[in-house]
């Protein structure tokens, strides 16, 4: 208070001209031209949405329940509860079906590249994907990578159990790796399928049900379980027609190192043919979905 009796009020901070000339200075620097961030390459936005996928699994790791819980199921309850009905010994029959069962484990979890897409489009995360300035189909290449992943898991839990259970291939390890490699393949071709799938369909259950319906009499109808020559004529005709048959065959014949040459090129072409009309197909659906 001064002398007068008159109070004064004290003020702090920068003067109104002082914070004028600092703001007009933050907001210059925020408008000035600056190096524009380079765009991702394909290969890495690719990878990146692969990495997503993976983390999805590592917050939500009952995911792959389906991929280790299902095959031990197929490979004990076909062993021992028909092995000796079919084979007449459990461990011939191991034998026989464990290539088999390798490629059905994998083969069941492509399905799941479809319900992936749809749920993402149902949830309006691929609008999002839309506006990023990527190359446009690295969602869809970056999710069938992650899912390769999950067929490595499958076929993994396969091959340990069939080692655990006597499962003894005379070409060793490498045939062991030169199957997974040929299994996985065909299932990154396969998996474009669903991926069209799910974008035609409304709902992720629907997608499922379909996959299912549809890769359920494939792999049953096919030369995983039995012998093709103890079926009748006709059915055997379509299980040897079948490009699975051709898949179990290729794998059975890298294991145990006599694969003939006509099955290994069917399964690689067959993923080939799946590649080069279902993944156009699913990026022209993406873009318009």
């Amino acid at each position: 208070m001064n002398p007068d009796g008159i109070g004064t009020t004290t003020t702090t901070g920068a003067p109104p001209a002082a914070g004028s000339k600092l703001e007009a200075e933050a907001i210059r620097k925020a408008l000035s031209a600056t190096e524009r961030p380079p765009r991702a390459s394909a290969a890495s936005a690719a990878l990146s949405f692969g990495w997503r996928g993976m983390l999805k699994v590592k917050h939500v790791p009952e995911q792959l329940l389906d991929v280790t819980i299902t095959p031990v199921m197929f490979v004990l309850l076909f062993t021992y509860l028909f092995g000796g009905a079919i084979a007449g010994s459990t461990g011939e029959y191991r034998d026989y079906i464990m290539p088999g069962v390798l490629v059905i484990a994998v083969l069941f979890t492509t399905v799941y590249s479809g319900i992936a897409i749809n749920t993402d489009l149902t949830k309006g995360v691929i609008d999002r994907f839309r506006t990023l300035p990527i190359w446009s189909p690295s969602p869809l290449v970056g999710s069938l990578l992650g899912d390769c992943v999950r067929y490595l898991v499958a076929a993994t839990v396969i091959v340990v159990l069939g080692l655990i259970l006597g499962f003894r291939p005379d070409a060793g390890l490498p045939g062991i790796l030169a199957a997974v490699a040929v299994v996985i393949l065909f299932s990154f071709g396969l998996s474009w399928v669903f991926t069209t799938m799910g974008l035609v369909m409304r709902s992720p259950n629907a997608v499922m049900n379909a996959g299912f319906m549809t890769i359920f009499p494939l792999t049953f109808l096919s030369n995983v379980y039995v012998d093709p020559d103890t079926l009748p004529a006709g059915l055997e005709a379509f299980v040897n027609a079948n490009p699975i048959s051709h898949l179990v065959s290729a794998s059975r014949g890298l294991m145990e190192g006599n694969v003939e040459s006509e099955n290994l090129i069917v399964a690689l072409g067959t993923a080939a043919l799946f590649t080069a009309i279902f993944a156009p197909l699913t990026n022209r659906l993406y873009r318009r979905s």
